[in-house]
């Protein structure tokens, strides 16, 4: 492999090799074939990262809230400027449709820049007058030195989402990105570097979550972990990090309901409908994985949404008339498919989909998957209970508010959900008694980072966006003052 294909670390302001020599292989989804290889790195690079961090720390958390914003901004002017180079690699790197990238990752990276950039100028503390010769004021201190992990589905969007918020406060960071999907991350990295960023601000460390996520959240540099991903990886971040009083930060996962009543706009719910089980081929967190329909017009919605997701184009994600890219690994793919057996095994119709796809030409060997679409599960069984995080959408029909309402609440997790009616006094009802952080109302993923995001039971701990990430990466102290 030449160095142009090799995804080293970015530790101190400069590229470093692991310490440990070793290297990972990355493929590209679309081709099935490797591409590129990746640092697999151990603790020895996590403490040569806090090092170069805490080095740092002290220059970065001292800088005005006008230097930290203008640097920011410059970085968000730098990725706009490389924005088709982002694109063409978040694409190639995690299998998705150039188009996608084009139209949603790399535009959020850089308003994930340009809104934290302003917000800082804006995070006031409070002031209480107690009495006539007595105040009390909160001060917010950056916490330090702080880790962010981030997954494959989204890359750069979720990475820029954890590391804008985390610096703008004044923190330095250690980053480990999945090491699935490592490209962006790098060329990030070097582009921090070129807006201005201090050596040593922002740190990425490649590897895997046993040898690099758990050394980072062990860490006593690490003041508080910020985690994107499973929820199976988020219980064991807690079991590390917790008994350590690290401040903790977990989105994790999400088998997210989408509520269609018999009063919907019809081809509205349809249309977005398809476009919330299926974008980025079922691989976001807030994909809507379980779809109740009102009986009254349930036949009619499955076999339109049937006839639309046997259209979806499965192709090559460069290709600008693809609508469905290839599965990010050869593991993933087979999990999935492994679900859909299992759906079988549980009862359910397959009515369209959930079959290996080989476009013709360079991605004839790619992890592609026709959509499918599913129904007839119980559900209890475990193809309605866990989360599948792939291109299947499961129909389920319903008779009463309640009953959809009792459904939908019906799983261990609560990230988001999504409601179709004309009636407001139902849209408020439904979605107060929805056991989800995010209720959309008639749409999907519209988006307003001012606004808290994260999710309950077990899709996570903590909240993300505007306000509360600024809070969460620093330190509140509360200072009484007596007048004399």
């Amino acid at each position: 492999m030449s160095e142009r294909e090799r995804f080293l670390n970015h530790i101190g302001g400069a590229f470093v090799a692991p310490a440990g020599g070793a290297y990972l292989p990355v493929y590209e989804p679309a081709t099935g074939a490797q591409y590129a290889e990746v640092a697999a790195s151990n603790k020895r690079d996590v403490e040569g990262a806090c090092q170069a961090a805490e080095r740092a720390s002290r220059g970065w958390r001292d800088a005005s809230t006008e230097k930290r914003g203008a640097i920011l901004d410059a970085i968000a002017n730098k990725l706009e400027a490389q924005f088709e180079q982002f694109a063409q690699a978040e694409s190639k790197d995690n299998g998705k449709p150039v188009s996608l990238a084009r139209a949603v990752d790399i535009p959020r990276a850089v308003s994930n820049f340009r809104f934290f950039a302003g917000a800082i100028q804006h995070f006031a503390s409070e002031c209480h007058p107690t009495s006539a010769d007595v105040l009390n004021y909160t001060l917010r201190a950056p916490l330090g030195v702080v880790g962010c992990i981030s997954p494959w589905n989204l890359p750069l969007y979720l990475f820029t989402w954890k590391i804008a918020p985390a610096l703008a406060a004044g923190n330095c960071v250690v980053a480990k990105p999945s090491e699935i999907t490592p490209a962006t991350a790098t060329m990030f990295a070097q582009l921090c570097t070129e807006a201005g960023l201090p050596p040593g601000v922002l740190n990425v460390v490649h590897g895997t979550g046993p040898d690099v996520g758990e050394a980072l959240c062990g860490h006593p540099s690490i003041k508080a972990v910020s985690f994107t991903g499973g929820t199976k990886t988020g219980a064991r971040i807690a079991s590390v990090a917790a008994p350590l009083f690290k401040k903790l930060s977990l989105e994790l996962g999400g088998k997210n309901p989408v509520l269609v009543f018999d009063d919907a706009d019809f081809d509205a719910a349809v249309a977005t409908t398809l476009r919330s089980s299926f974008s980025n081929q079922g691989e976001i967190c807030l994909c809507g994985s379980r779809v109740f329909v009102h009986d009254a017009i349930y036949d009619r919605f499955r076999d339109e949404l049937v006839k639309r997701a046997k259209a979806l184009r499965v192709g090559d994600p460069l290709e600008a008339t693809t609508e469905q890219g290839a599965l990010v690994s050869e593991q993933h793919h087979a999990r999935v498919r492994g679900y859909l057996a299992l759906a079988r095994e549980e009862g359910s119709t397959i009515l369209c989909g959930g079959e290996a796809v080989s476009p013709p030409g360079r991605c004839a060997n790619g992890w592609f998957l026709s959509p499918a679409v599913i129904e007839g599960l119980p559900h209890s069984c475990r193809t309605s209970q866990e989360e599948i995080f792939g291109p299947v959408a499961a129909l389920y029909r319903f008779k009463t508010e309640d009953e959809a309402v009792a459904l939908a609440n019906d799983t261990p997790y609560g990230l988001a959900s999504v409601v179709w009616t004309r009636s407001l006094d139902r849209a408020h009802r439904v979605a107060a008694n929805l056991h989800a952080g995010i209720t959309w109302v008639n749409c999907w993923m519209v988006r307003d980072l001012r606004t808290p995001f994260g999710g309950v039971k077990q899709s996570g701990v903590g909240r993300e966006g505007g306000w509360e990430a600024l809070r969460f990466f620093t330190e509140p102290k509360n200072v009484c003052l007596k007048l004399s």
